[in-house]
């Protein structure tokens, strides 16, 4: 028995030794983790208090669900609620078609250059901010003259007041998602490609099977697990927003908001015009929660089916 322990002991020193370099090297994104992610958490207890700076969190006074109830009963809750699940809805599924459209056809792509070209291409949005963004799609979308509107007076159609009509922004906000994300994506897609063996393709080949057979029958399932481990994460964030997006792009437009206000701006309004500190934090923390639930309640159903597609 006392080989076993020390031969046991043995082994972990080993794993221990080899595995330290790697622990090493994880160790700062631990640290900022730390600090960054879970250290605030202690903050959560302002969704529960009526926050006033002059006394600080933890002696502000308890005002139990009040901050959640002021929240859910404003007039414009279950707009902005509607529009925030419908608008990233629509994200999770354009940010999974999409890019992994264009990685498959990149994947086809044999010359180097003409790939390098293309990657560049789709990628070089991520890097644009926001403000960069609005002011590009302003140029598109000025009333008077911007290019969407010229092209409608030359169809000799009516002019659109863009920043004024809230219904087209339905359009307008996903495909400018799509258009700064596309590249990110397509990418991790792409590089996970990059690591299938070429040797299931050229057996493929060799027994007469076609591009289009090759790509869905091989290359696809492949990325089976790396599709489903990001539609989870993304469906885990649901309830947010990018708040650079909907604030910049509709130029904080009011006459848009029925479209384009979602829970990010809201809040953001209403700390800003009120100070409420308190109902900020109740609407993050919900958008956590609910958060928190869907990826438990999604990687559960992803599991019955797949375990081995499972996060968790």
């Amino acid at each position: 028995m006392e080989a076993i322990k020390s031969r046991s002991a043995g082994k972990w020193m080993r794993d221990l030794k080899r595995s330290t370099s790697l622990l090493i090297l994880a160790l700062p994104m631990m640290i900022y983790i730390f600090i960054f992610n879970y250290l605030p958490m202690m903050g959560i207890v302002v969704a529960f208090k009526n926050f006033r700076y002059d006394l600080g969190i933890f002696r502000s006074p308890w005002v139990g669900l009040d901050n959640f109830r002021f929240f859910f009963t404003s007039p414009d809750a279950w707009q902005i609620t509607m529009n925030t699940l419908g608008y990233n809805a629509v994200f999770i599924v354009l940010g999974l078609i999409i890019p992994v459209a264009f990685s498959l056809l990149l994947f086809q792509i044999s010359s180097r250059s003409m790939l390098k070209v293309y990657q560049t291409t789709m990628f070089f949005p991520h890097f644009l901010s926001w403000v960069v963004v609005a002011f590009m799609v302003y140029a598109f979308l000025n009333p008077q003259s911007g290019m969407m509107n010229q092209l409608l007076e030359w169809l000799h159609l009516d002019k659109v007041d863009w920043y004024v009509q809230a219904k087209p922004w339905i359009f307008v906000i996903p495909i400018a998602h799509v258009w700064k994300t596309i590249g990110m994506a397509t990418l991790i897609y792409y590089a996970a490609l990059m690591g299938v063996d070429h040797e299931y393709f050229e057996a493929a080949a060799i027994e007469g099977a076609n591009k289009w057979q090759i790509m869905i029958k091989i290359t696809l399932p492949f990325l089976y697990p790396l599709m489903t481990m990001l539609t989870i994460l993304e469906i885990g964030k649901i309830c947010y927003s990018d708040f650079g997006m909907f604030y910049q792009l509709t130029m904080n437009s009011p006459m848009l908001y029925s479209t384009t206000d979602v829970i990010d701006t809201y809040v953001f309004r209403a700390l800003r015009e009120s100070g409420n500190t308190g109902m900020a934090s109740a609407a993050d923390f919900y958008k956590s929660f609910v958060g928190l639930v869907l990826v438990i309640s999604t990687n559960y159903i992803v599991r019955k089916r797949s375990a081995e597609n499972a996060l968790f």
